[in-house]
C-alpha cells in the first residue's frame, strides 16, 4: 500500500472552500479549531492522491505527499502460478510493434494493455512506488516502462471505477464534480454524460497492466497508440483496407484513455479513437498534436496486414507530397 500525507497551510489558506467541493472522495471538510473554522483532512484514508485539491488551490496551501511503497513486485500473492506469454505469441506482438513503428515512423512505442480479472494470477511486473493515474501509466509505457497497478496504485478514482477496479464515488456517480470543475454547464448535462459513459462491473478487476507491445508478458487485450492525426488516418485506412467500409467512433473527450482508448475496444471488439481529455492532458506532457487509438487485439492482424500494403506505395507517396505542385 502507498501511504499519503495531506498538509494544509492555514496561514496561506483563504478558506474559499473550493478544495472541499472538488475532492471526489470527500476527504476534506470544515472543522472548528481554536475558535476558527478551518479546512481539514477529516478522512485522509480515503485520499487517492489525485491532486485535484492541490492543483486547483490558487494559493498553493495544500500539499500531498506519497510515501513510497517498498514492494516492487506483488505476484507472490498469487494463489495459482502466472502463465507467461508463449514464445509464439511474444513473436506476434514483436512483429506487430515493429511493423507499426517502422511503417508509421511512430515517435513512441505502441502499448499493450491488459485488464486482469479478480481471481487471476498477477505477472512479475513492477508496481509503481507512488500512485499514478491510468493515463499516466499508458504514457510511461509508450516510453518503455512496464507497470502493474492494482486499485491501490491508481490515483484517479474516476478511471479506476470505470475500469472495474473499484466502486464509483458519489460525487463522480452524480456528475456534480464535472460542473464544479467547469467542464459541463449544468447538473443535467453532467448526469447525462455519466449515464452514457460505459463502465466495467465494479470490483470485478484485480489490476491493470501496461507495457510496450514488444515486451508484453501476456497476450494484450487492447493495443493503445499515441500519435499525430496523420498516423491515425493510416491506421483507420488499414482497418478498412480489405472492406472499404466507413468507420464510426465513440468519443466525448471525457475519460479518453480509460473509456475511449481502452474500455470501448475491450468491450465492443472494435477500434476506437480519442482526441484526449481534460485529465490526461492536464496530468502529463502529451503534446497538443497527439491523438489516441485503442485497437482490440483481435483486430491487430487485419490492421497490420493492411498497413503493410499501404506502406508499399500509398504512405510513401502521400508523405512525399507527390500531388503538391512546385511554386512557380
Amino acid at each position: 500500500m502507498i501511504g499519503i500525507q495531506i498538509t494544509i497551510d492555514h496561514e496561506k489558506c483563504t478558506r474559499c472552500g473550493q478544495c472541499v467541493e472538488l475532492c471526489p472522495m470527500s476527504v476534506l471538510d470544515w472543522v472548528e479549531q481554536n475558535g476558527k473554522t478551518n479546512i481539514s483532512a477529516t478522512h485522509p484514508e480515503m485520499c487517492w492522491a489525485c491532486l485535484t485539491c492541490a492543483g486547483k488551490c490558487h494559493v498553493k496551501a495544500i500539499s500531498i505527499e506519497q510515501h513510497e511503497q517498498q514492494r516492487k513486485y506483488i505476484d507472490d500473492e498469487n494463489k495459482t502460478p502466472f502463465k507467461t506469454i508463449s514464445p509464439h505469441d511474444a513473436e506476434i506482438c514483436q512483429d506487430y510493434a515493429e511493423s507499426l513503428e517502422k511503417i508509421l515512423k511512430l515517435r513512441s512505442r505502441p502499448v499493450a494493455v491488459n485488464l486482469i480479472k479478480n481471481g487471476s494470477p498477477l505477472p512479475h511486473v513492477p508496481v509503481p512506488r507512488k500512485r499514478l493515474r491510468y493515463c499516466q501509466a499508458l504514457i510511461m509505457a509508450r516510453r518503455g516502462y512496464s507497470l502493474l497497478m492494482p486499485a491501490w496504485a491508481h490515483a484517479c478514482p474516476d478511471g479506476t471505477s470505470i475500469l472495474g477496479l473499484s466502486k464509483i464515488p458519489p460525487k463522480l456517480a452524480s456528475g456534480e464534480i464535472y460542473v464544479q470543475l467547469g467542464k459541463l454547464a449544468t447538473q443535467e448535462a453532467a448526469s447525462q454524460m455519466v449515464k452514457e459513459r460505459p463502465r466495467i462491473a465494479e470490483d470485478s478487476m484485480r489490476a491493470t497492466l501496461v507495457s510496450p507491445l514488444d515486451e508484453a508478458v501476456m497476450m494484450p487485450d487492447v493495443v493503445v497508440i499515441m500519435a499525430p492525426p496523420e498516423s491515425m488516418m493510416w491506421l483507420c485506412m488499414a482497418s478498412t483496407y480489405y472492406t472499404g467500409r466507413r468507420m464510426t467512433f465513440r468519443m466525448s473527450s471525457y475519460n479518453a484513455q480509460c473509456v475511449e482508448s481502452t474500455l470501448y475496444p475491450y468491450t465492443t471488439g472494435e477500434m476506437n479513437t480519442s482526441l484526449g481529455c481534460y485529465g490526461c492532458r492536464a496530468i502529463s506532457d502529451i503534446g497538443e498534436e497527439s491523438m489516441f487509438l485503442g485497437i482490440p487485439m483481435g483486430k491487430m492482424q487485419t490492421i497490420v496486414d493492411g498497413l503493410k500494403q499501404l506502406g508499399r506505395r500509398a504512405i510513401p507517396d502521400s508523405r512525399a507530397k507527390i500531388y503538391l505542385q512546385p511554386i512557380p
